[in-house]
């Protein structure tokens, strides 16, 4: 093709796909005979484009499987950038859960008028990945600053101007620790109250900066501290951030947003999990022109399991109960040390996960699921773009199958989402409406999905993420957000109405710090909403405790409960990747404002990030799987001794179902009770 100058990569031929008309238009295969269910495939496949005056485009290779009863699922494999100049590599894996009637694969992507090139394509059972071996860290030297001359004792010797800024050393900031750093490093020397001033900057990018290439190890979760300060002149908010230039890729540090002149804490967290050639830590932000400051800057190794310690015992105090068993027999003097035995076999805390239609086909993971989760959310089936993709056809099927599910499992569900606020989510038939047909279309889905399900979902996401998009404030004016929330309680009084947004508990993104979310519900409260809960998704890099907690604490004054609603961390190391779900887990748990943990799923394939599974594609629980479990063991109670005089046993434990064993020289008998959530001791008769 292109009079000679494309050739195939290999071999002697490549096919291509010409006069496409739709941009899912390309080659395909039917491979239905020739995949199981159940079982991991990966396909590679090299690809390019030509033609129609497009240089790069996306390339995807698609699974469309269709199943016995005529249902169309769509499976993406992978994705790449493809170009006109160079043939590319796409590589990627899938895994059918049913027992389809066709499968077939194809490629698509560029718009209309490009062609598809393929080179090759391998299709075959995917190698089990051998899991990686715990890292191994000499001398980690938790706590310790890894920033040179932090204490600015030596003028700044070890810093350097990113740029052609100034930098000086003044005196007069703070010599307290910054409060999530206190929280890690407990008690610590005063800081030297010296700090950097940063003037003559003309970019944002200008501040003052230190190379930390040496003084790093890999996966070593880093937590970032200090104090920033900007100078006059400013006009409207500025943005602070420690940045660490990782081979040229930006790492987030941690930002503050500041607006008046006093010092702000900063704080972050960060990992780096591939051997960098150079990094660098730099602080920017604010306008050009803006002078700032910057004063006891840490970057140190965190310890977490000091933390866990701590967790343990916050956990107990919070979690946990007083419990009294009374017994109570015809002849009380039978019962004075009759041996008992008490085993919790259900927590009744919410432990839910995110679950797809696709994936209760395979009865593998409808049985991890059942097993190990309580609540369950839906990753789109209740989606507005889900069940009303083309305006007037309507899907539910896909929602009443999962809802279907839960219930004959009595798994409570949280119904996400009502709007997405967000513009690119909506669907064009959405953004295409007149502001009257956009109201009245916003009312139909208030009224069609509240009437339908009136009663069976507990929760609602009412407008996910309005701190990240403005979707229908903008189009309907800023009452349109407290009247879905009034309109969606009235519809179906019952369920509790959340707000939920994402990057609020990690310090890496002001427009959605604790400070912002708090200020969002108070507003929609003030205007009659019915906020009844507050939705942190959780969607985490390198988690750190204390700056977790320092975001709980923050929004618990506020007083509503608190739900991780899309919890997910990531790792390629699955050592790792457990020791950031246990952080989470342990914060959230040892917390009194959280009231539920949803996961953003748990199936490698079947999740929105790479690396984040508790389950490998083939059923293999991984070391992220096992610690989850094992957290969920630990938060059983377990008791045993003897009746006192008064026909009574007495124990601390957790919410939820119990099983107590009763045994006497006569008889052996078994009784079961529920401890409920609740702050005073409770007193559970039993009659033997």
């Amino acid at each position: 093709m292109g009079d000679g100058k494309i050739m195939p990569m290999s071999g002697k031929f490549f096919a291509s796909a010409t006069e496409r008309t739709q941009s899912w238009n390309g080659i395909q295969q039917e491979i239905t005979a020739r995949v199981q269910r159940k079982l991991a495939y990966e396909a590679t496949a090299v690809v390019r484009i030509f033609g129609n005056n497009v240089t790069n485009a996306d390339v995807r290779a698609t699974l469309w499987v269709q199943t016995p009863d005529f249902r169309e699922q769509y499976i993406g494999i992978a994705s790449s950038q493809a170009t006109d100049k160079d043939w590319v590599q796409l590589q990627g894996k899938f895994l059918i859960n049913g027992s389809p009637s066709k499968v077939v694969i194809y490629f698509e992507g560029p718009p209309p008028g490009t062609d598809i090139l393929l080179n090759s394509l391998v299709v075959k059972h995917a190698d089990k990945v051998p899991p990686s071996p715990p890292p191994d860290i000499e001398n980690a030297a938790f706590g310790v600053n890894i920033i040179a001359n932090a204490s600015l004792d030596d003028g700044t010797n070890g810093w350097f101007p990113l740029g052609s800024c100034t930098l000086s050393v003044q005196i007069g900031s703070p010599h307290i620790l910054p409060p999530m750093a206190r929280d890690t490093l407990g008690p610590h020397e005063p800081l030297s109250g010296r700090y950097i001033l940063v003037t003559n900057r003309t970019q944002t990018w200008m501040g003052p900066a230190q190379l930390i290439t040496d003084k790093l190890k890999l996966y070593l979760t880093y937590q970032v501290s200090g104090w920033v300060r900007i100078g006059s002149g400013a006009t409207g908010p500025q943005n602070v951030n420690v940045a660490i230039g990782v081979d040229n890729q930006w790492v987030n540090g941690g930002q503050v947003e500041v607006n008046d002149d006093r010092w702000h804490e900063i704080g972050g967290s960060f990992r780096i999990e591939k051997q960098p050639t150079k990094v660098m830590v730099y602080v920017q932000g604010p306008a050009s022109g803006i002078d700032f400051m910057v004063a006891g800057l840490q970057i140190f190794p965190v310890d977490r399991q000091a933390r866990f310690r701590y967790l343990r015992r916050q956990t107990d105090k919070i979690r946990k109960r007083e419990v009294m068993l009374k017994f109570s027999v015809s002849d009380s003097s039978t019962l004075l040390g009759t041996f008992v035995k008490v085993r919790q076999t259900q927590n009744s805390f919410p432990f839910g996960s995110c679950i797809g239609r696709i994936n209760i086909d395979n009865e593998d993971f409808v049985n991890f699921f059942t097993k190990n989760f309580n609540w369950a959310v839906f990753g789109n089936e209740l989606k507005w773009y889900w069940t009303e993709s083309q305006q007037g056809n309507f899907n539910y099927k896909d929602a009443d199958d999962l809802l279907n599910l839960c219930q004959s499992y009595n798994i409570k569900t949280r119904g996400h989402c009502i709007f997405w606020e967000v513009e690119n989510t909506v669907q064009s038939w959405v953004q295409s409406l007149s502001k009257n047909d956009l109201i009245t279309a916003v009312q139909n889905r208030l009224t069609g999905l509240l009437n339908r399900y009136k009663g069976k979902f507990k929760h609602y996401d009412v407008n996910n993420e309005m701190l990240h998009g403005s979707f229908y404030q903008d189009r309907l004016g800023k009452d349109i957000r407290a009247s879905m929330f009034k309109t969606a309680n009235q519809l179906d009084p019952s369920a509790l109405l959340f707000v939920n947004d994402y990057h609020v508990e990690d310090g890496c993104d002001t427009r959605s710090s604790p400070e912002k979310y708090i200020e969002q519900i108070l507003d929609l409260q003030e205007q009659g909403a019915p906020v009844g809960g507050i939705g942190i998704q959780g969607h985490i890099d390198s988690p750190v405790g204390p700056i977790v907690c320092s975001a709980l604490d923050k929004l618990g004054i506020l007083g509503l409960p608190i739900w991780f609603t899309e919890l997910d961390v990531s790792s390629v190391n699955e050592y790792v990747r457990a020791d950031d779900l246990e952080v989470i887990l342990r914060e959230a748990f040892a917390h009194p404002a959280v009231d539920g943990i949803m996961l953003w799923g748990f199936w490698e394939l079947f999740m929105s990030r790479d690396n984040a599974q508790l389950v490998n594609a083939e059923g293999d629980v991984n070391e992220a799987g096992r610690r989850y479990l094992a957290l969920k063991e630990e938060w059983l109670s377990r008791a045993h001794g003897h009746v006192d005089e008064q026909g009574q046993f007495e124990f601390r434990g957790f919410q939820g179902t119990y099983e107590v064993e009763i045994v006497s020289v006569s008889k052996k008998v078994l009784k079961t009770f529920v401890v409920e959530k609740g702050e005073s001791s409770l007193v559970v008769p039993i009659s033997l």
